[in-house]
């Protein structure tokens, strides 16, 4: 049986270490790649929380300047849990290949409000087609952007 290894080719780190630079480049999605940020599929962001421990999270996502981009309530524990500490990881599956992936290593370098919910409803209209955020117990909550930067990508 043939053994399934990973193409490190557009691995930033592995180019990384061959160059000698991990502040040379900064980390990109791969062409490859890039169509899952468009796609409807869930990312799950990892955080520490309060002992350390590590949390996952299933959020709705978007990209922007090379960074990704979530929305969340000030009254939840991921919020509270980057506020702490801003290292993330975080996972996308492709919805339609679920073998195909992302793995986004990196901090939060901006938590931004979000006070008309602008955010929010850009987000109803990818994932909902709704032009509007619909659950108006979520739409009450004071709403911020978290802004994560990826310091290590993996595509595979």
């Amino acid at each position: 049986m043939a053994e399934n290894v990973r193409d490190t080719t557009n691995d930033v780190d592995s180019i990384n270490r061959l160059t000698g630079s991990r502040k040379a480049r900064r980390p990109q999605i791969p062409d490859s790649h890039a169509d899952l940020l468009e796609k409807k599929g869930f990312a799950h962001v990892s955080s520490l929380g309060p002992g350390g421990e590590p949390q996952s999270h299933p959020v709705w996502f978007d990209a922007s300047g090379g960074q990704l981009l979530i929305s969340t309530g000030t009254d939840r524990q991921k919020y509270r849990n980057i506020r702490r500490d801003p290292r993330v990881s975080v996972s996308i599956l492709d919805p339609d290949n679920p073998y195909r992936y992302l793995e986004v290593r990196g901090r939060v370098v901006e938590v931004e409000p979000d006070p008309d919910t602008a955010f929010l409803d850009r987000l109803a209209r990818k994932y909902l087609n709704q032009d509007t955020y619909p659950y108006e117990e979520r739409r009450s909550v004071e709403r911020v952007i978290i802004h994560i930067q990826p310091d290590h990508v993996v595509a595979g």
